[in-house]
């Protein structure tokens, strides 16, 4: 027999669905719900708690119970380092994403601590440094409005970046063209990437600095990024809140026989 506060977590998941509350909109109180017949304070306060951990609705002291927004951040994929975007112009990743998605934005919603650090076993790899040897880890923190997104920490060796934008805290971009632009007048131009994503729990720290619903996960990307002669200028982790993104690739569908008959 299905619980009282299920049946009734599944009948205000439907009218969600069907947009009868709206994006943004509280639900009733729970002593409203209580006086329609909709069950005890225990079954409403389950219910709410089902919506909640199911990411259809955020609770909070002061708002109650509201719909959450459903429309995610487009995460663009190639396109996003788009050379024009930033060589030529001034639309930094994040910002690219913002664009692409229709959605206005600040550059001082980007901020950033900027630290020398013992490289992690990971970055070390990465950038084929001994055990040991320090790199510059540049944290940021990325918010929409009042709302985290994602975070994402890049890990660069000091001899690209000692003395340049990339070592500053300032909130915003690394200046006109963000970090690229400065690795491409540093004489560090960026000529592929590799990037790998993977989806899991989110930590006590996570849930806290991206503020997210109970349950939601992160989607972890991890970046590599090369000159054209092969030498890695970066590393980064980045952690996305899952919910607040939708990631977009557009790309050329290989075709590897047709190309291996073009080299015979």
């Amino acid at each position: 027999m299905t619980p009282k506060w299920r049946e009734l977590a599944d009948k205000l998941a439907e009218q969600v669905k069907r947009g009868e509350y709206a994006p943004g909109q509280q639900l009733p109180q729970i002593r409203e719900l209580v006086a329609a017949g909709e069950g005890s304070k225990s079954t409403v306060h389950q219910a709410y708690k089902a919506l909640e951990a199911e990411g259809l609705v955020t609770s909070s002291r002061g708002h109650g119970t509201v719909v959450r927004e459903r429309v995610p951040l487009k995460r663009l994929g190639i396109a996003r380092y788009d050379k024009a975007k930033w060589r030529d112009g001034d639309e930094v990743a994040f910002i690219a994403d913002r664009v692409a998605s229709g959605r206005g934005y600040r550059r001082n919603e980007q901020t950033q601590t900027v630290t020398r650090v013992v490289a992690p076993p990971e970055v070390a790899a990465a950038h084929g440094l001994p055990e040991g040897a320090e790199v510059y880890a540049r944290a940021r923190l990325v918010k929409e409005g009042d709302q985290p997104t994602h975070t994402l920490t890049s890990y660069y060796r000091p001899e690209h970046v000692e003395g340049t934008r990339l070592v500053d805290p300032t909130p915003g971009p690394a200046g006109r063209g963000g970090g690229f632009r400065v690795l491409y007048d540093a004489g560090y131009e960026i000529d592929h990437m590799r990037e790998r994503l993977f989806a899991r729990a989110a930590t006590p720290d996570e849930v806290k600095q991206l503020q997210l619903p109970p349950g939601e996960p992160v989607v972890e990307l991890h970046r590599t990024t090369y000159t054209a002669a092969g030498t890695v200028v970066e590393f980064a982790v980045g952690v996305h809140a899952a919910s607040r993104f939708a990631w977009e690739y557009d790309f050329k569908v290989p075709d590897s026989a047709k190309d291996r008959k073009g080299q015979q």
